[in-house]
């Protein structure tokens, strides 16, 4: 599918990832020493949000503003490596730069260079005015406001200005930045920037009252694992909850909200479904390990992340990345019981992420007859993923789900008691990495065909 390009406006920053590990601490103070540092630069800022459309298969032009300095080049070639065009306005005096000092997933320290400084920007001459013209002409424009100053510059605020007139403007606030300009499509601040309290009656009252003030058509208020909230010309408020909690590294999320809800309104997508689309696609790169992963093609941004191979692997690697053991179990799951929670509940706690291998509709008529399942695997699939402790769904289509396995490569794969005294297949498979087979006890009672035979009972008398 043709995807609408997209020009990004915004401060750019380089940021850079030190992961290390960490053993013992330092006896010359209480703090830990970070050992085997493997450096990692990447686009920040604007930068991150330009790289994450393209990667969604987007022309994207940055406007932003860069020093002559190591951090610019090292940037530039990011962006360029990213497919990201760059309009450079130019910056006087060095170039933001971040660096996250990290260890098994876990920031232990943030250092800032650079930074916003009176009198930092360049004159404008013909840079600018290729920005202008860049704005001007783009189908849809994305705001990514870092607070050092680029839309405060009067003429591309006038540029942007006459851009939402157009409604095709999506803008990412910033406490220390420009406030949007009216007629945006779609503004986009967090819950501590916007104010309003932590209950959403107050952050739907701040919202509406933001949206008068901004002039803009719709407001979306993030939330974190919350999701967001979305006030619009409606009277009632939209809340758009995370398709599942991912506690990881959030650094980047908005970003991705804001690329992919920009991609969204310029592909002629609604507020409502924009918003929706676009805390999908958040929670789906945070799971996937946020900024610090390597940004790769998502090619429908309002998919639900935790459907598939791809999602399943990524939480498996953000388990391992942080010392987590991965567990995986397997089922029909038709007409989800009592019984099946209790051992989905029990597997989670053997480890630290849960990834159910689920037999796809066409699995389970070979496995239970004509008349199964009762629920089709979407439908399964969804009911799953809603359950706290399940991480993943993958669906699988032969009887058992060893190539799921082979790919996962599980420590431990669960079954319920009823298989006590089988030979399981999936047992040979795990022995090839060293994993484990493990049976769980059942809740007595509980099973889908009992269920079965007391509904047709109640429908017979």
């Amino acid at each position: 599918m043709s995807r609408t390009p997209l020009v990004v406006v915004g401060d750019c920053l380089l940021d850079r990832d030190l992961d290390g590990r960490v053993e013992r601490l330092s006896p010359e103070a209480p703090v830990p020493v970070v050992e085997d540092l493997d450096a990692r630069p990447r686009a920040g800022g604007a930068g991150l949000a330009a790289v994450l459309a393209a990667a969604d298969g987007r022309q994207v032009r940055l406007v932003t503003a860069l020093g002559n300095d190591r951090a610019a080049a090292e940037l530039r070639r990011l962006l360029g490596a990213a497919g990201v065009e760059v309009v450079d306005v130019g910056l006087r005096g060095p170039t933001p730069e971040k660096v996250r000092v990290r260890t098994q997933g876990r920031t232990l320290l943030r250092l800032d260079y650079g930074g916003r400084r009176p009198g930092a920007w360049e004159p404008v001459g013909p840079a600018t005015l290729a920005a202008i013209a860049a704005i001007r002409a783009a189908p849809a424009v994305l705001v990514s406001d870092y607070g050092e100053g680029i839309t405060s510059e009067p003429a591309i605020r006038a540029a942007l200005a006459a851009v939402a007139g157009r409604r095709r403007l999506v803008w990412d606030p910033h406490p220390r930045g420009a406030p949007p300009v009216a007629g945006c499509r779609l503004v986009k601040p967090s819950r501590r920037e916007a104010g309003g309290g932590d209950h959403l009656a107050g952050v739907a009252r701040r919202a509406r009252e933001l949206r008068r003030a901004w002039r803009a058509d719709g407001v979306a208020v993030t939330l974190g694992e919350r999701g967001a909230l979305l006030v619009t010309e409606e009277p009632v408020p939209l809340v758009a909850p995370v398709p599942r909690a991912a506690p990881h590294d959030a650094c980047g999320a908005g970003d991705r909200f804001c690329s992919a809800a920009a991609g969204l309104l310029a592909d002629g997508a609604g507020l409502a479904e924009t918003v929706i689309g676009a805390v999908h696609a958040a929670s789906a790169f945070v799971a996937a390990g946020g900024a610090a992963a390597t940004p790769g093609p998502d090619p429908d941004p309002a998919a639900a992340p935790g459907e598939g191979m791809e999602a399943a692997l990524a939480v498996a690697a953000a388990a391992r990345s942080r010392g987590g053991r991965v567990v995986a179990t397997g089922g029909c799951f038709d007409l989800l019981h009592a019984g099946h929670v209790g051992t989905l509940r029990a597997a989670r706690e053997l480890g630290d992420c849960l990834v159910v291998c689920l037999n796809s509709d066409a699995s389970v008529r070979r496995l239970k007859g004509d008349g199964r399942p009762l629920v089709p695997e979407a439908d399964r699939a969804a009911v799953l993923e809603a359950l706290g402790c399940v991480d993943a769904v993958v669906v699988f289509d032969e009887p058992t789900p060893e190539a799921v396995l082979r790919e996962l490569r599980p420590d431990l794969f669960v079954k319920g008691g009823d298989y006590g005294g089988r030979e399981l297949p999936e047992r040979a498979v795990l022995a090839e990495w060293d994993g484990e087979v493990v049976l769980l006890p059942q809740l007595a009672g509980r099973s889908t065909t009992r269920l079965m035979e007391e509904a047709m009972r109640v429908v017979g008398d």
